[in-house]
C-alpha cells in the first residue's frame, strides 16, 4: 500500500509539473508574439500602435472573431426569422402536453422542448422524430457528465460523457452533411447557416469538425438555462393566477386574444412581443428570483478597492447572480414574486448598474439572452391564451440550484386544451382533432 501511495504522489507531481510547463510555455509565446508585433512598428512614425492584444501565437484574435459571429446569430434579424418557428415548436409542444392523460415532469419536458427548438429552429435539421428522441437522451448523457473528474477511467462520468460526445457528434455530422446537401425551399436563415456564411465572408471555410463543434456548443448554449426557467415560469404562473390573469389581459388589450381566442401563426412579430410591457415585467421577475446559473468568473484586469481591500490584478473572482438580486437595495420585498416592480412607474431596476444582471454583465454578458427572453415570451403567450394547467401534486417541490436551478424531482403538471373560446378540450375532443392532423 505504501509504494502504491507513492506512485499515485508521483503520478500527482508528475502531472503538476506538466501543467506548470505548458502554462509557463504558454505565457512565454504569448509575449514573444506581443513582442513580434511591437517590433514591426513604423519607427518612422511617433504615433504609437494601437492598445490591445494580438492573441495568442498563429491563432491570434480567432476566438474573438467567433465570438462576433455568434453575435450575428442573435442579432435583431436573426431573431425575427428564428420566431415564427419557435411559435410552431412551442404550439405542437403544448398541443403534446394536453393530450396526456396523466400530469407531465414540466422540467424534464421543458427540457426536450429546449433541445427541439435549438435543433429544429436554431440549426435547422430535419431530423427524424425517433431519431431527435435518441439524440435527446443521448445528449442528457452528455451533459449529465459535463461536470465529471477528469478521470478516465470504464464506467467513470467522464468516460461516459466521452462516449456520449462521440456518438453525438456523429449523430450531429449526419445532420450538418444532409443539411449542406438539400439547401432548397429555405425560409430562413438559422444559426448554423449564419455561422457558415460569416466564415466563408472572412475569407475561411469550417471543417466538419468545427462545424461539429460550433453546434454542439449551439445546443449546449440553448439548452439548460432555458429549460430551468421555462419551468420557473409555469410554476409561478401556477403559483399566481393574478399574474396570469393580467397577462391574459394585457394580450386583450393589444388585439392578440379576439373573443379569446389565441394568436395565430405569424401574427406575433418582435415589435408585438416589445409592445407587452406586462409579459416583459413577468420574464424579468421571473429571472430575477429564478436565475439559471448562480454567478460566473472573471479575471482580474487592473487592481481595484472592494470593501477597504485589494483585489490584485490577475485573480480570479466570482461574482454571485444569486446573492447580488438577494441583497440589492432597489428591491422591495425581495422574496415576493411582484413584475410589477419592472413597471414604468416603479423601474426598480433602473436604480443602479449592477443590481439586476441574470445575464450577467459588461462585455462578456451572455450573447444569448435576446434569444433566451424571446422564448420564454413566446411560451408565456401561449401559455395564456391556449392552455389551462394545474398543479398534480399537493404541494409545490422545492428547488435545488445543482447543475442548474430546477424543482427537486421536477414540477408534475396536467395540461388542458382550450378551444378559441378558452374553453376546455375534452379528451375525446383532443383525440379526433389530433387524428385529423
Amino acid at each position: 500500500m505504501l509504494f502504491e501511495g507513492l506512485e499515485l504522489v508521483s503520478a500527482l507531481a508528475t502531472l503538476a509539473a506538466c501543467l506548470v510547463s505548458v502554462t509557463l510555455l504558454l505565457a512565454v509565446s504569448q509575449q514573444l508574439w506581443q513582442l513580434r508585433w511591437a517590433a514591426t512598428r513604423d519607427k518612422s512614425c511617433k504615433l504609437p500602435i494601437p492598445k490591445g492584444s494580438m492573441g495568442f501565437p498563429l491563432i491570434g484574435e480567432t476566438g474573438h472573431w467567433l465570438l462576433q459571429v455568434f453575435s450575428k446569430i442573435f442579432s435583431h434579424e436573426a431573431l425575427e426569422s428564428y420566431l415564427p418557428k419557435i411559435q410552431l415548436v412551442i404550439q405542437d409542444t403544448l398541443r403534446a402536453w394536453s393530450s396526456q392523460p396523466e400530469a407531465i415532469n414540466v422540467y424534464q419536458e421543458a427540457q426536450r422542448l429546449t433541445f427541439r427548438m435549438a435543433v429544429r429552429v436554431l440549426l435547422g435539421f430535419s431530423i427524424p422524430e425517433e431519431d431527435l428522441g435518441h439524440l435527446f437522451e443521448v445528449y442528457q448523457q452528455f451533459v449529465d457528465n459535463v461536470f465529471s473528474l477528469p478521470v478516465d477511467l470504464p464506467f467513470s462520468g467522464y468516460r461516459r460523457g466521452i462516449q456520449a460526445r462521440q456518438i453525438l457528434q456523429k449523430g450531429l455530422e449526419k445532420a450538418i452533411r444532409e443539411k449542406l446537401q438539400c439547401t432548397q425551399g429555405k425560409d430562413y436563415s438559422d444559426a448554423l447557416d449564419i455561422l457558415i456564411e460569416s466564415s466563408k465572408e472572412h475569407g475561411k471555410e469550417m471543417t466538419m469538425q468545427e462545424l461539429k463543434d460550433g453546434t454542439l456548443e449551439l445546443i449546449f448554449a440553448a439548452y439548460a438555462t432555458t429549460a430551468s426557467a421555462s419551468t420557473s415560469l409555469i410554476m409561478q404562473l401556477l403559483k399566481h393566477p393574478a399574474v396570469l390573469e393580467k397577462l391574459r389581459e394585457e394580450l386583450r388589450a393589444q388585439g392578440l386574444l379576439h373573443g379569446g381566442g389565441c394568436p395565430c401563426e405569424g401574427t406575433l412579430r418582435l415589435d408585438t412581443l416589445s409592445g407587452l410591457h406586462y409579459l416583459d415585467c413577468v420574464i424579468k421577475e421571473v429571472m430575477r428570483l429564478f436565475t439559471p446559473i448562480s454567478g460566473g468568473y472573471r479575471t482580474v484586469l487592473q487592481t481595484f478597492e472592494l470593501d477597504g481591500f485589494q483585489i490584485p490584478k490577475g485573480w480570479s473572482v466570482m461574482y454571485s447572480i444569486r446573492d447580488t438580486h438577494d441583497t440589492a437595495p432597489v428591491f422591495k420585498d425581495v422574496n415576493v414574486f411582484d413584475p410589477d416592480r419592472f413597471s414604468q412607474a416603479r423601474s426598480e431596476d433602473k436604480d443602479g448598474r449592477f443590481h439586476y444582471l441574470p445575464f450577467g454583465g459588461g462585455v462578456r454578458t451572455c450573447l444569448g439572452k435576446h434569444l433566451a427572453k424571446l422564448f420564454l415570451k413566446v411560451l408565456a403567450v401561449e401559455l395564456a391564451s391556449t392552455s389551462r394547467f394545474e398543479l398534480a401534486t399537493r404541494t409545490f417541490p422545492g428547488i435545488t440550484l445543482v447543475p442548474v436551478l430546477h424543482p427537486v424531482d421536477g414540477l408534475s403538471v396536467k395540461f388542458f386544451g382550450l378551444d378559441s373560446n378558452q374553453n376546455e378540450i375534452l379528451p375525446e375532443t383532443e383525440a379526433m382533432l389530433s387524428a385529423t392532423v
